[in-house]
């Protein structure tokens, strides 16, 4: 019998919850929110927010906004364009910018690597997050690879995607989310030999304060496995980034 996997199996491949991909307290900024922390308390780890349960969220953060405005000095009530400010901005940050806080991260398939043992990698994964500290943007791309065993599991592509999506749409200090991603495709690529994380990004933090300097970028990195022991699989991991920055599309 082959050991490949029929289009029968992959059609019946059940999607899988992959707990432990949370690594940070529940209510820090770059951790789950303390709203939704308390559902899974109580129904479980796949438990997730209602419309109506986020709309009152936005509510009670638009009230909070609008203090904070006047507070600034900011008459917002009377000026045409900041009128709705408050509510924009709650819902901005529960809807988008902050929308990997509020919701868990969806079930995911994996299948057979059907014999498959070399890198599986994706570069330029656009990457938009907001730093913990002054609440300014952090803009930039995410490369990410993986070995898979013969014997492992691989993913659709877009699920790399939508990993760097639940975990960058938080607060996040750039260490950090590089360990993450890392940790969650570690966790959802099941028996994989090494798994690699790199994000350049540009941080509004730098750019628009303090010492106001435009175009600096900022590079870490999480490797492990082969990526971290083996120099040939580390380089070309590098190198497949640099033929990405060449091959846009």
């Amino acid at each position: 019998m082959s050991r490949r996997t029929s289009k029968k199996q992959l059609k019946f491949m059940p999607k899988k919850f992959i707990d432990g991909t949370e690594l940070v307290k529940a209510g820090y900024a770059n951790g789950i929110s303390s709203q939704l922390a308390a559902k899974q308390e109580l129904e479980g780890p796949e438990a997730r927010l209602t419309e109506h349960e986020k709309k009152v969220i936005i509510e009670r953060a638009a009230k909070a906004y609008a203090d904070f405005l006047t507070a600034l000095g900011c008459d917002y009530k009377e000026d045409p364009n900041s009128s709705d400010t408050p509510f924009r901005v709650a819902k901005a940050y529960v809807n988008d910018l902050w929308a990997g806080r509020y919701n868990p991260l969806d079930r995911i398939t994996a299948f057979p690597s059907d014999g498959y043992d070399g890198i599986v990698q994706e570069s330029n994964i656009p990457v938009t997050s907001m730093c913990s500290h002054h609440h300014q943007a952090i803009s930039g791309t995410v490369s990410i690879a993986y070995i898979a065993s013969e014997d492992g599991k691989v993913v659709g592509l877009s699920k790399l995607n939508r990993i760097v999506e639940q975990f960058g749409r938080r607060g996040a200090i750039q260490e950090q989310l590089t360990v993450a991603i890392h940790n969650a495709v570690d966790k959802i690529c099941e028996g994989n030999l090494g798994v690699a994380v790199q994000i350049n990004a540009t941080h509004a933090c730098v750019s628009c304060r303090g010492v106001k300097h435009r175009g600096a970028s900022m590079q870490t990195a999480k490797l492990t496995g082969a990526f971290l022991n083996e120099d040939s699989a580390k380089a070309e991991f590098y190198k497949n980034i640099e033929l990405a920055s060449i091959c846009k599309h």
